[in-house]
């Protein structure tokens, strides 16, 4: 598969990366057999970069992950996240909290390394910006990870423009990933930009926008009960009709060329520059091949014209008013 850089000095990593995170949590069922089936599949593919984190379980994602690597390490570019702790109480059994503490980075990589089990984490993600750490401190911690031979390379995740120049300047940052799909372009304003002027990578998670611009389901109905897109925004009765229309634009371009919708809006993401890696999840292999198939779907500077003019605006937030909160620090 085609490679592509992380930043002017990041991580090189197949053009499109692998999510791993609904093969452990948020997306309904689970099955690891297929899940390490699949990973392994990746591998055998060149899909290089694996994406994971602490809070994906939590815990039990980064287990799996180091269990499918067992043997195979050196083949991956493997990333993962810190910095949302699960502190349940009684009252509040789903409690989260941010921390962006230099002892958090600390215990947090320690966990995380026994956990893949290796000696190193090619590219480490703060997952989201604490508001009330400074990210200098943050970044002066991971920093020290980098000078021990821990962590390769830094990232941040849901960060603002002003929060990554000023962690970039106490670290070169190689990555930041946030959502980014044909539904998803608000870090076309400032984030994008910023990233391009500094020499960083944009790593794009939710790439077919949790599933609906793959067309695979049309209606919270045909989800799990245990699964999170129940109580999103743009899957809600106010919104979900609206979202319909726009993926029934994708889909009739997609058929214009002979790909899948999931493809399309992939192929899309990939052509916004080579400095982008999108980050599709799925714990199948039959659509982890659809989805990587993606790389070969060429979009001409005319599709990208009628993409553009063609599709609707998604209808709803792509979180949560608590959720939304989170963003953007």
């Amino acid at each position: 598969m085609h490679q592509r850089t992380l930043g002017t000095n990041g991580p090189t990593v197949s053009a499109l990366g692998l999510g791993c995170m609904g093969m452990s949590a948020f997306y309904g069922t689970t099955d690891e057999g297929e899940a390490i089936a699949t990973i392994h599949r990746a591998l055998e593919l060149g899909c290089t970069l694996l994406d994971t984190a602490e809070m994906y379980g939590p815990h039990t994602n980064e287990q799996l992950v180091g269990r499918a690597l067992a043997g195979r390490r050196d083949e991956a570019v493997l990333a993962t996240k810190f910095g949302i702790r699960w502190a349940p109480t009684d009252e509040d059994p789903t409690r989260r909290l941010i921390d962006g503490t230099p002892e958090n980075v600390r215990r947090s990589i320690e966990g995380s390394l026994q956990r893949l089990g290796t000696d190193h984490v090619d590219l480490y993600y703060q997952h989201r910006i604490d508001p009330n750490v400074p990210i200098e401190e943050t970044v002066g911690a991971l920093a020290e990870l980098v000078a021990a031979g821990k962590v390769r390379h830094l990232g941040l995740s849901e960060a603002s423009a002003e929060t990554i120049r000023r962690a970039h300047a106490v670290h070169p940052i190689a990555a930041v990933q946030t959502e980014y799909s044909l539904w998803s372009r608000d870090v076309e304003a400032e984030v994008l930009p910023t990233l391009r002027e500094l020499g960083i990578g944009l790593v794009a998670y939710s790439p077919l926008g949790r599933g609906f611009l793959s067309g695979r389901f049309s209606s919270t109905d045909e989800l799990d009960e245990n699964d999170f897109r129940r109580h999103q925004p743009r899957f809600s009765d106010e919104n979900i009709e609206a979202n319909r229309r726009l993926l029934a634009k994708v889909a009739e371009i997609a058929a214009e060329k002979d790909c899948t919708s999931g493809q399309l809006a992939l192929a899309w993401v990939l052509a916004q520059g080579e400095d982008i890696v999108p980050i599709p999840g799925t714990k199948r292999r039959a659509y982890l091949e659809e989805n990587l198939a993606a790389a070969d779907v060429r979009l001409t500077a005319e599709d990208l014209a009628r993409i553009e003019a063609e599709v609707p605006a998604p209808a709803g937030e792509r979180y949560d008013r608590s959720g939304m909160t989170t963003l953007n620090h």
